[in-house]
Order: structure tokens, then C-alpha cells, then sequence
């Protein structure tokens, strides 16, 4: 299962509804996984592979290498 080391974000749920159909009778669940990439990572002066969201990607969460 896809899951962020830094922040734990992990697969959500949510809810589908077809618009060509009834709105009402329509709806079906939706499992979405995170954006997950291998990245290797500096941890404590050292280089470690990870698996990172790009959100944390993108905010400077976390310093590659």
C-alpha cells in the first residue's frame, strides 16, 4: 500500500457520481492513493531511500540527495 514516511497519508475514500444519470441512484465509492515517489532522502547526515508524498515533495519537507 502506497503511505507517505513523513506525514502518513495513506489511501482515502470518496464518493463517484455519474452526471449522465440519476444524481440520487448513481453513486459509487472511490478508493484514491497517495502520490507516492521513492526518493532517496538525507536523514541525520545520511543518505536514505524513502517513499514520500510530492506534497511533502514540493514543501521542502524532507532535503534529497
Amino acid at each position: 500500500m502506497a503511505k507517505c514516511d513523513v506525514c502518513d497519508k495513506s489511501m482515502f475514500f470518496g464518493k463517484k457520481i455519474s452526471i449522465t444519470r440519476s444524481q440520487i441512484s448513481r453513486r459509487a465509492k472511490v478508493k484514491q492513493k497517495a502520490n507516492v515517489k521513492r526518493v532517496r532522502v538525507v536523514v541525520d547526515g545520511t543518505p536514505k531511500t524513502m517513499k514520500v508524498c510530492t506534497k511533502c515533495l514540493k514543501s521542502g519537507a524532507v532535503q534529497r540527495s
